[in-house]
């Protein structure tokens, strides 16, 4: 609503009164801020293609369909970022979670909110140039707070998916709906709080609702049309698996295979409300012409009895023919998972070194149990897995009715926060969380698209929370440097040419590390959480970093309403 200049900045935590989303109306501009024409040349498969090599724009949600999440930009280095200061801030109409990934194409920046609002800015100065309000449906479900990560741009359109379960294309000039799709029915548990993958024509979208008793699914569409190109469900007809006993990491998981094939006996095949969504975006390998992703939690998350099996493909790396959808091959990371440990924080393709020492194309996932696993791009297989960044006790001991401690608790290790990679080192910077649960597993009937948890996990009051920030070499699978944080860390972290990352904290920190040493270089306080993926671009010869600082529903850090860009001069 509000662009405040540098000499505001001591302003950043004070918001205005701001309208609900209820009886929102799709419009595209504030009454008292007039719509302007975003001067923006159509972005072309090429541009979205080398990404990477630009340091001009930041063209998708991670940076490049590899999702290194590595900026090429050195302007802001480790020498100049002492001098890095607020450009301006954005504030939003609402004032609520934010998880946005800022893109920007020739100067014009698309940020998103909780409840798939829009905005287009001048990313030289924060001034609004055009606002979507999207109109929600009369009923929405959706975890873990109303967020949204973002939208892609491809030719004259920006992607966005909604938290009622749509797929929108709007003009990037004006913000007018182009087209509208229909996802699934956000009445069965179906939500949106991914940004689209747009590639080769296909916008490629997953859904929200493994709490919700759903059936996961990958879709493309028509990038043109909003028709549906290819649907793959993450949960096959055939859900059970090889009846797995032991994790990714070699541990035993205490399940009760006997009891669980008597009760694939009397009531069947889960696999039509077994969960799986998938929460962030697929890595896309260019060369191969594959897709890379992976897929939450089975439902009901916690009580295993009523869906025996390894249920398929849940907490998994999966690779997919990107023409045709077709299956390519799939790593399960925990079968029959009972503790909420799914897999959520994006696929990041890299080269990685084999088992015997060969650099081979590899991607690699950081789990909520704290590793970093490395994997084969060719058939998915593990070839490693790091030093578990966060602390591990009574793994993986199963829920009770009482309620059985175990950590890392639901929320990770690293939750659905993107990691950031440097190639030249070898490394991967993650983002983590410590907090200690407890698990209670309680039988309840499939209750007809509402939560369906199994039972609860619940943080324990009176155990020490906390995060980090760690960099991990992903050829050998040690942990190089750890930055310990009062609070625990979710949002996502960016690497820079500039020997740099910056990550945010709940506390509203955001602060530059040195990516080779982890030692501190630069931060300022914004007020509200900083719980949202940084981007970096450059506009006239000059670069920036920005990002948004809204707090987080989840964890319940302080919200806020402002995307805040910082430069040097």
């Amino acid at each position: 609503m509000n662009s405040y200049s540098i000499a505001y900045a001591t302003l950043f935590g004070l918001g205005c009164v701001l309208a609900g989303p209820s009886g929102a109306q799709e419009v595209k501009q504030d009454p008292w801020s007039p719509s302007r024409e975003a001067k923006i040349a159509p972005v072309t498969q090429a541009q979205l293609d080398s990404a990477d090599k630009n340091t001009a724009n930041f063209l998708l949600t991670n940076g490049n369909y590899a999702q290194t999440r590595f900026h090429p930009a050195r302007q802001i280095n480790r020498d100049t970022v002492k001098n890095l200061h607020v450009a301006w801030i954005f504030q939003t109409d609402v004032k609520e979670s934010m998880e946005t990934s800022p893109i920007v194409v020739d100067g014009v920046m698309f940020v998103t909110t909780s409840f798939s609002h829009v905005y287009a800015l001048d990313a030289k100065t924060g001034q609004q140039l055009w606002h979507y309000n999207h109109k929600m449906a009369p009923v929405t479900t959706f975890c873990c707070g109303p967020n949204n990560r973002g939208v892609q741009v491809l030719g004259d359109l920006v992607y966005l998916a909604t938290l009622d379960s749509k797929l929108v294309a709007l003009n990037a000039k004006t913000g007018d709906v182009v087209w509208k799709t229909d996802i699934a029915d956000p009445e069965l548990g179906y939500s949106e709080t991914m940004a689209p993958t747009v590639v080769k024509d296909k916008v490629l979208i997953g859904t929200n609702g493994g709490e919700y008793g759903i059936r996961g699914f990958l879709r493309a569409y028509d990038a043109k049309t909003g028709k549906l190109v290819w649907n793959f469900d993450t949960i096959p007809e055939k859900s059970v698996g090889v009846w797995a006993t032991k994790d990714a990491t070699g541990r035993d998981m205490h399940r009760d295979i006997a009891a669980e094939k008597a009760q694939l006996a009397k009531s069947g095949d889960p696999y039509a409300k077994l969960g799986g969504g998938v929460w962030q975006n697929p890595a896309v390998d260019l060369a191969t012409n594959r897709i890379y992703f992976v897929v939450g939690n089975p439902s009901p998350d916690l009580d295993g009895a009523v869906r025996p099996g390894d249920n398929l493909y849940t907490d998994s790396l999966v690779a997919l023919d990107l023409d045709t959808g077709k299956y390519v091959c799939h790593f399960q990371y925990i079968a029959h998972d009972v503790w909420d440990l799914d897999a959520v924080s994006p696929a990041v393709l890299v080269n990685v070194r084999s088992k015997d020492g060969k650099s081979i194309p590899g991607v690699i996932h950081a789990g909520k149990t704290g590793h970093i696993y490395v994997h084969d791009r060719k058939d998915c297989s593990l070839i490693r897995f790091s030093e578990a960044m966060v602390p591990q006790e009574n793994m993986w001991v199963l829920p009770t009715k009482e309620g059985a401690r175990m950590l890392p608790g639901a929320n990770g290790g690293v939750e659905w926060s993107p990691i950031a990679t440097d190639p030249d080192q070898g490394l991967a910077y993650a983002i983590n969380l410590h907090q200690p649960m407890h698990y209670r597993v309680e039988n309840s009937a499939y209750p007809n698209g509402k939560l369906w948890l199994g039972g609860a996990f619940t943080a324990i009051a009176d155990e020490k929370q906390s995060g980090n920030i760690t960099a991990v070499n992903y050829d050998t699978g040690k942990i190089k440097w750890q930055v310990k944080t009062p609070e625990p860390m979710i949002g996502g972290i960016l690497a820079t040419a500039g020997g740099l990352v910056f990550t945010g904290e709940g506390n509203g920190k955001f602060a530059a590390y040195n990516s080779s040493t982890g030692k501190e270089l630069w931060s300022f306080h914004a007020g509200a959480g900083v719980n949202a993926p940084p981007s970096s671009y450059m506009v006239g010869g000059k670069q920036y970093i920005v990002v948004g600082a809204g707090g987080n529903t989840q964890v319940n850090f302080r919200r806020g309403n402002n995307i805040v860009a910082f430069t040097l001069d």
